[in-house]
Protein backbone atom coordinates (compact mmCIF):
# COMPACT_ATOMS: atom_id res chain seq x y z
CA UNK A 1 0.00 0.00 0.00
CA UNK A 2 2.82 2.40 1.29
CA UNK A 3 4.11 1.76 -2.88
CA UNK A 4 0.89 2.99 -4.67
CA UNK A 5 0.77 5.98 -2.16
CA UNK A 6 4.53 7.00 -2.79
CA UNK A 7 3.74 6.01 -7.23
CA UNK A 8 0.22 8.28 -6.55
CA UNK A 9 1.96 11.43 -4.84
CA UNK A 10 5.16 11.16 -7.36
CA UNK A 11 2.90 10.83 -10.51
CA UNK A 12 0.44 13.66 -9.27
CA UNK A 13 3.82 16.07 -8.49
CA UNK A 14 4.68 15.07 -12.33
CA UNK A 15 1.11 16.26 -13.74
CA UNK A 16 1.42 19.66 -11.27
CA UNK A 17 5.22 20.49 -12.85
CA UNK A 18 3.96 19.73 -16.08
CA UNK A 19 0.62 22.00 -15.83
CA UNK A 20 2.22 24.74 -13.88
CA UNK A 21 3.16 27.01 -16.78
CA UNK A 22 -0.57 26.86 -17.64
CA UNK A 23 -1.17 28.29 -14.08
CA UNK A 24 1.45 31.38 -14.75
CA UNK A 25 0.79 35.09 -14.51
CA UNK A 26 2.32 37.15 -17.00
CA UNK A 27 2.20 40.80 -16.56
CA UNK A 28 -0.74 42.11 -18.23
CA UNK A 29 -0.53 46.51 -19.33
CA UNK A 30 -3.59 48.59 -19.28
CA UNK A 31 -3.72 51.88 -20.66
CA UNK A 32 -5.94 54.97 -19.58
CA UNK A 33 -5.84 58.35 -21.35
CA UNK A 34 -8.24 60.24 -23.65
CA UNK A 35 -9.16 58.73 -26.84
CA UNK A 36 -10.35 61.97 -28.86
CA UNK A 37 -8.09 65.34 -28.29
CA UNK A 38 -7.04 68.43 -30.49
CA UNK A 39 -4.23 68.87 -32.35
CA UNK A 40 -0.96 69.83 -30.17
CA UNK A 41 -2.55 68.73 -26.58
CA UNK A 42 -0.64 67.43 -24.54
CA UNK A 43 -1.94 64.23 -22.01
CA UNK A 44 -1.21 62.05 -19.22
CA UNK A 45 -1.27 58.33 -20.04
CA UNK A 46 -1.30 56.23 -17.22
CA UNK A 47 0.20 52.78 -17.82
CA UNK A 48 -1.43 50.03 -15.32
CA UNK A 49 0.71 46.62 -14.96
CA UNK A 50 -1.15 44.07 -13.14
CA UNK A 51 1.52 40.94 -12.27
CA UNK A 52 0.67 38.26 -9.51
CA UNK A 53 4.72 38.58 -7.99
CA UNK A 54 6.79 40.77 -6.81
CA UNK A 55 10.00 39.02 -5.12
CA UNK A 56 13.42 38.94 -5.85
CA UNK A 57 13.04 35.43 -7.66
CA UNK A 58 9.79 36.30 -9.70
CA UNK A 59 9.08 39.99 -10.83
CA UNK A 60 8.36 41.95 -13.55
CA UNK A 61 11.60 42.62 -15.62
CA UNK A 62 10.78 45.58 -17.92
CA UNK A 63 7.97 47.63 -19.17
CA UNK A 64 7.82 49.89 -22.54
CA UNK A 65 5.70 52.22 -24.26
CA UNK A 66 5.73 52.70 -27.78
CA UNK A 67 3.79 55.44 -29.19
CA UNK A 68 3.51 55.22 -33.24
CA UNK A 69 6.21 52.34 -33.39
CA UNK A 70 8.85 54.42 -31.46
CA UNK A 71 9.84 54.06 -28.00
CA UNK A 72 8.87 56.60 -25.57
CA UNK A 73 9.24 55.34 -22.26
CA UNK A 74 11.00 52.43 -20.41
CA UNK A 75 11.69 51.00 -17.67
CA UNK A 76 14.18 48.11 -16.43
CA UNK A 77 13.63 46.36 -13.15
CA UNK A 78 16.03 43.74 -11.57
CA UNK A 79 15.83 41.60 -8.38
CA UNK A 80 17.29 44.33 -5.94
CA UNK A 81 15.85 46.88 -8.16
CA UNK A 82 11.85 45.84 -8.76
CA UNK A 83 8.78 47.91 -9.32
CA UNK A 84 7.13 49.22 -6.21
CA UNK A 85 4.83 46.52 -6.20
CA UNK A 86 3.18 43.47 -7.84
CA UNK A 87 0.56 46.01 -9.53
CA UNK A 88 1.25 49.44 -10.46
CA UNK A 89 1.13 52.39 -12.24
CA UNK A 90 3.07 54.63 -14.31
CA UNK A 91 2.61 58.33 -16.16
CA UNK A 92 3.79 59.48 -19.35
CA UNK A 93 2.86 62.81 -20.93
CA UNK A 94 3.00 63.39 -24.84
CA UNK A 95 1.98 66.31 -27.09
CA UNK A 96 -0.36 64.55 -29.89
CA UNK A 97 -0.18 66.40 -32.88
CA UNK A 98 -2.02 63.06 -35.26
CA UNK A 99 -3.78 60.09 -34.32
CA UNK A 100 -1.75 57.86 -32.31
CA UNK A 101 -1.66 54.38 -31.69
CA UNK A 102 0.05 54.01 -28.47
CA UNK A 103 1.45 50.22 -27.30
CA UNK A 104 2.74 49.43 -23.72
CA UNK A 105 4.09 45.87 -22.93
CA UNK A 106 5.65 44.27 -19.87
CA UNK A 107 7.62 41.52 -19.34
CA UNK A 108 8.32 39.13 -16.18
CA UNK A 109 11.67 37.48 -16.07
CA UNK A 110 10.16 33.84 -15.37
CA UNK A 111 6.88 34.03 -17.51
CA UNK A 112 7.54 36.54 -20.28
CA UNK A 113 4.64 39.02 -21.33
CA UNK A 114 1.06 38.37 -21.92
CA UNK A 115 1.33 40.49 -25.00
CA UNK A 116 1.16 44.19 -25.67
CA UNK A 117 -2.28 46.36 -25.18
CA UNK A 118 -2.86 49.48 -27.14
CA UNK A 119 -4.67 52.62 -26.70
CA UNK A 120 -5.85 54.69 -29.99
CA UNK A 121 -5.83 59.08 -29.82
CA UNK A 122 -7.68 60.50 -32.64
CA UNK A 123 -6.99 64.18 -33.35
CA UNK A 124 -10.26 65.61 -33.97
Amino acid sequence: MNKSVGLGMLILAILFLQLSPTFANKPAVTIEGPTSVAKGTEVTLRVIVTHNANSASHYTEWLKVVADKKEIARWNYSKDTRPEAAEFTKEIKIKVMEDTEIIGEASCNKHGSKGPAGHKITVK
